[in-house]
């Protein structure tokens, strides 16, 4: 038979043990093809790892021993197998494919064949004396491993048939390479890069790897980079037991609030957290119900990515002036119950609102810039409101004004605007009041993005030719809802 090598063309001094069940390898290397040290690699169903050597190269191997198989990891041979060996107590050789053999003991021939898939289709043990033609155990023409062993001894050979063959050898099919797992993968980590995850279809392979380096994160004496990671609140993993209304006492006052998680909401998942916060004569359930939260959950995305919360102030008229900062001890309050009770991201906290909302969003501003990344406000002013000393820290802040607006006039709203740029200049917070934004004094809706302020802590002034509302709409679009919502997700 063409094709058919030595059988036993190699010394052994160690027997050879079962066939292999899978063997995986390959190289890892960084994006310039440079070799990665000590990367762990890990076949994640079956629980095996390795490292990366100092070409980058691993392998990860597993024998699986057949029924009958009784060769154990150190059994010698003596005398080692040729081509034409003695092997007490016998003879064996191979010669074109045929298997010539002479046993006199009690140890046999045991022969068996593999396909590629190491499905087994053939196997017999041979005693006393005869031939056997391999190519008689082969239903058709394609590549073989004929496993032959005497005793002890064990070695695979590999041959190609050419032509179709039948055979009235009987035995049920074993596949001797192990099967892949559902959902098997294999995973690879290394210090300073992206974790990779790779599936697989098969445990028998060759792989050639890339990573990719790791972003750094840059950290700040204060507020974090555009684009952090998500800070897991306390809540992260807790089985959710809020409804979607419930009454909250804070800052010494009962407060109704009205919460809406996001669709498919995962328990172990950070999420972005925006509060609404109503006006004057405004409710928390107008908020959400039928003002959506000033639109924004509405926008693509929002309700599968983030937790709306509207609270109620203490009273209609005069929701959020309680005196002194039981309004600010309410929210502090009701923001750590939040972090405790949900999955939210923290460094993603915002608050917006308009008229009456919108000054105590921009109270909250002034104190809360260690728990707030920003602010949206329509129609802001200072009155009528309790405003605490500034806290000196930046934060983002994006205000719209109705330039005839005769209840929160624009001197009110550039008033609270300036204060805020006061805080955000670049690393060590300069004054940025100097950058003047001109006014448009007619039309449609015209925003100005301030450039001398640190990037992380944007703020932008949205001018219009209209009066107290938060509701404008160009083309049949809450362009402010739609302008908002892009801030807020810009970090």
């Amino acid at each position: 038979m063409k094709g058919v090598r030595s059988v036993f063309t190699v010394a052994l001094a160690t027997a050879f043990s079962v066939a292999s069940a899978y063997t995986i390898s390959g190289t890892v290397k960084d994006n310039s093809n440079k070799a990665v040290v000590g990367a762990e690699v890990t076949l994640i169903k079956e629980n095996k790892s390795t490292v990366t050597d100092k070409s980058g190269k691993f392998t990860i191997h597993e024998d699986e021993a057949s029924p009958g198989d009784t060769t154990q990891p150190g059994d010698t041979i003596t005398p080692p197998i040729g081509l034409h060996a003695s092997v007490a107590p016998g003879y064996i050789s191979i010669n074109s494919g045929i298997l010539s053999f002479s046993q006199s003991g009690n140890s046999p021939v045991n022969v068996r064949i593999f396909d590629l898939m190491g499905n087994q289709v053939f196997k017999q043990s041979l005693y006393g004396s005869g031939q056997v033609d391999l190519t008689s155990a082969v239903k058709a023409k394609g590549t073989y491993f004929a496993q032959i062993a005497v005793g002890s001894a064990k070695q695979t050979i590999r041959f190609t048939s050419t032509s179709n063959y039948s055979t009235t050898f009987g035995e049920s099919r074993r596949a001797l390479l192990k099967d892949v797992q559902a959902g098997e993968a294999l995973r690879v980590v290394a210090e300073g890069f992206d974790t990779l995850t790779v599936p697989l279809g098969t445990l028998d392979t060759t792989l050639e790897l890339k990573l990719t380096a790791a972003a750094t994160q840059q950290t700040y004496a204060f507020g974090y980079a555009i684009g952090n990671d998500p800070t897991p609140s306390k809540g992260c993993g807790k089985d959710n037991t809020l409804k979607n209304y419930f009454k909250f006492t804070g800052g010494g006052i009962e407060h109704e609030v009205y919460l809406d998680l996001p669709e498919n909401y995962d328990k172990n998942k950070p999420y972005r957290l925006v509060f609404g916060m109503h006006c004057m004569g405004g409710s928390a359930q107008n908020v959400a119900k039928n003002e959506h939260y000033y639109g924004y959950r509405d926008q693509k995305g929002a309700k599968e990515s983030t937790i709306f919360v509207a609270p109620h102030g203490y009273t209609d008229n005069m929701p959020w002036r309680c005196g002194d900062n039981k309004d600010h001890l309410f929210f502090d309050e009701i923001l750590t119950y939040l972090n405790e009770n949900l999955c939210v991201d923290t460094s993603r906290v915002f608050s917006s609102g308009f008229s009456f909302g919108a000054m105590y969003s921009n109270s909250l501003a002034q104190t809360f810039q260690h728990r707030l990344r920003g602010v949206v406000v329509f129609a802001t002013a200072d009155q009528v409101i309790y405003l605490p000393k500034n806290a000196g820290k930046p934060i983002a802040w994006m205000g719209t004004v109705g330039l005839s607006d005769g209840t929160c006039p624009p001197s009110m709203g550039r008033s609270a605007r300036d204060r805020i740029l006061k805080n955000n200049g670049p690393e060590g917070h300069t004054d940025c009041t100097g950058e003047k934004a001109t006014e448009y004094t007619g039309g449609n809706h015209v925003c100005y993005d301030y450039k001398t302020v640190d990037p992380r802590f944007p703020v932008k002034w949205c001018t219009f030719n209209g009066g107290h509302q938060w509701d404008m709409r160009e083309n049949g679009k809450l362009w402010a809802s739609d302008i908002g919502w892009e801030f807020i997700t810009q970090f």
